[in-house]
């Protein structure tokens, strides 16, 4: 047995013991490339390690801790109010926002993972407070950035057209940007449609819509007043009555009541509040320097080029040094075990790609005889691949293979390229991909394990029938 194989058969395993031992498969990755590297490709630790990915590391762990913080002091609660203010309480519109915002991003440079590390926190913020369902969110946002990732002035669009004109094929610039905006627009509205946006056109706009905790009654006797809402930290505790009709209700509370800011000057307070009479939480100073921390990262990243982990981190370091609390609290909630997933895995397909694993498949593939085959083959490859891997190193690989066959002339260049290029990206929202990652890290207040899986098996869908449908639609008709 070839020692390809082996790796493959190896990673197989992998995934099954991670599926039904509920172990978490980073760790479970990092073994296998510790097996294989030294037992079956001959690689010492130094080559174990280079397909560890540092930068990406950094990156989830430098942008959960900043919005870890922004969840702490309650400023990702006035981005949510802001936002809802702006598309006018049709919260139905907010998936769309987020598709269109990232998109836009990487149709003018941003890097795809920086744009979905600036948008993913805030979009799955506001999911989680008004109810949307996560994956619908991080999919509009993955899906948005790759919409816009093939623009002519687009890093990807940039590269691809230069691996083109490198290669001497005949190319479209306009072509690839507009099929993979076509496409990733056709997946964003079956998403929608899918996973609750019906649901939400429904509940039609307003003022104020309810949050998720609204929506779920609090247990009798208990009270909670958010510090997101008003700034302040009260809880109270007693015996409590509530009438009410429609969007007024009226409660009664008899307790004691803990906290810090306003105090009633009694034990005994009664309030009435309507659903359209929400206070919108206050921009204290550590909401303010969090804000301006925000957008400093979003001008760093997109503006001068800087590495969105590390810069990231830093600004995190500085609203810690000034303000401790928040940071204490929100370090607890880095998704350490999401980091340990991804590293892991993508440990182990760098060794894969030390040892000429998947170079292996892509040779083998553009070797067969039948072009339309070896066309439909090679799109697999790339979306399989890229969803473990660099969609940049994927392409970078995979049109290069390509070459032989197209020259012959029987399959269009300009089709084929196209359906490489959306193959090997419109798989990111894969968990395993750095967008996908960075879209279940950012998720607040979810079952990881169960977001993970829904993120999982709606890659594995992607990837079985995109790559043929985009086959069918820009490679099949240029055969001949």
């Amino acid at each position: 047995m070839s020692p390809e194989l082996i790796s493959i058969l190896v990673l197989a395993v992998v995934f099954v013991i991670a599926t039904t031992r509920s172990v978490n498969m980073g760790a479970l990755a990092f073994a296998a490339a510790f097996a294989v590297g030294e037992l079956v490709a001959d690689l010492d630790a130094d080559g174990i390690f280079a397909g560890f990915p540092g930068d990406l590391f950094v990156v989830l762990v430098g942008v959960t801790y900043l919005f870890a913080i922004a969840r702490a002091n309650g400023t990702t609660d006035w981005l949510v109010h802001a936002s809802i203010r702006l598309v006018r309480g049709r919260v139905a519109l907010i998936p769309w926002v987020m598709f269109f915002l990232t998109g836009t991003l990487t149709a003018i440079g941003a890097v795809s993972p920086a744009a979905v590390a600036i948008v993913a926190p805030i979009a799955l913020s506001f999911a989680a407070r008004y109810g949307i369902s996560p994956l619908l969110m991080g999919a509009m946002v993955v899906h948005g950035a790759q919409g816009g990732g093939f623009s002519p002035i687009s890093i990807y669009g940039t590269i691809v057209n230069g691996i083109v004109e490198r290669e001497r094929l005949p190319g479209s610039e306009i072509t690839l940007f507009l099929a993979s905006l076509a496409a990733n627009l056709l997946i964003a509205g079956v998403v929608f449609v899918l996973f609750g946006g019906l649901k939400l056109w429904a509940r039609g706009a307003g003022p104020h819509l309810p949050t998720t905790e609204e929506r779920t009654p609090s247990p009798a006797g208990t009270t909670t007043a958010s510090p997101e809402r008003d700034g302040t930290e009260a809880t109270a505790t007693g015996t409590g009555t509530g009438t009410g009709t429609g969007a007024t209700a009226t409660a009664t509370a008899t307790g004691s009541g803990s906290g810090t800011g306003p105090r009633p000057s009694s034990s005994t307070s009664t309030s009435t509040s309507t659903s359209t009479d929400v206070e919108t939480p206050r921009l204290t100073p550590a909401r303010s320097a969090t804000l301006g921390a925000l957008l400093a990262l979003v001008v760093a990243v997109l503006v001068l080029d800087l590495d969105a982990g590390l810069t990231a981190i830093t600004l995190a370091a500085a609203l810690s040094a000034v303000w401790p609390d928040d940071s204490r609290k929100a370090v607890n909630q880095i998704a350490w075990s999401t980091v340990l997933l991804i590293c892991g895995v993508l440990t182990y397909v760098g060794v894969l790609d030390e040892m000429g694993t998947i170079t292996w498949a892509g040779e083998g593939v553009s070797g067969i005889g039948v072009p339309l085959l070896a066309a439909v083959l090679l799109c697999y490859i790339g979306a399989v691949v890229s969803a473990f891997a660099s969609s940049v190193g994927i392409m970078g690989a995979l049109i290069p293979l390509a070459v032989p066959f197209l020259a012959q002339g029987e399959i269009g260049a300009v089709g084929m390229i196209a359906a490489l290029a959306i193959s090997a990206t419109v798989v990111d929202v894969s968990p395993f991909s750095t967008n996908g990652a960075l879209v279940l890290a950012a998720a607040p207040d979810v079952d990881r394990e169960r977001f993970f899986r829904q993120l999982m098996i709606y890659g594995a869908i992607v990837v079985a029938v995109v790559p043929a449908v985009v086959w069918l639609v820009l490679v099949v008709p240029g055969f001949g």
